[in-house]
């Protein structure tokens, strides 16, 4: 080993060392909740009403939706088989309360075979063909720009 290489192996050794003095002196609690000063006007409030998630659908061009859309359709065209994430916002303007409904603040993909799924409402394997799936697919995965994702989930 050289002797830069030393230095640098010495001085991450020191900074590890130094990081549960840290923890035990400020806490991790009193760091994520240091005051944030702003000078915004203090009456100004947002709030999210009822957040929730649409069907799937496509979005072609500006605000041209397709509603009807399958897994299938989003593997041929490339495309994330996804939905819309609606919410209801409540802010203060001036002195007025104002409620905006149904604002789209996203788009979250869908999983195959999910409650939100259009593949979840068929259920005979004529109704899985016509929708150009198989019957035997499990699901439990996404379309992600016309391919298919899985997310594995570690517990430690």
């Amino acid at each position: 080993m050289t002797s830069t290489e030393q230095t640098s192996h010495k001085i991450l050794s020191d900074k590890a060392a130094l990081i549960p003095s840290f923890l035990k002196t400020k806490g991790l609690f009193n760091q994520a909740n240091d005051k944030i000063t702003s000078d915004a006007n203090p009456v100004f409030y947002l709030k999210y009403n009822d957040i929730n998630v649409g069907m799937p659908s496509s979005e072609e061009g500006f605000n041209i939706i397709n509603e009807k859309i399958t897994p299938h359709e989003c593997r041929l065209r490339d495309m994330t088989y996804s939905a819309p994430i609606y919410v209801n916002v409540e802010y203060t303007r001036g002195n007025q309360r104002v409620v905006s409904k149904n604002i789209v603040i996203g788009r979250m993909p869908i999983m195959l075979r999910s409650s939100r799924c259009v593949l979840s409402k068929l259920s005979t394997e004529e109704e899985m063909a016509h929708a150009s799936e198989c019957p035997y697919d499990p699901g439990g995965y996404f379309v992600v720009r016309g391919s298919e994702k899985v997310g594995m989930n570690f517990i430690f």
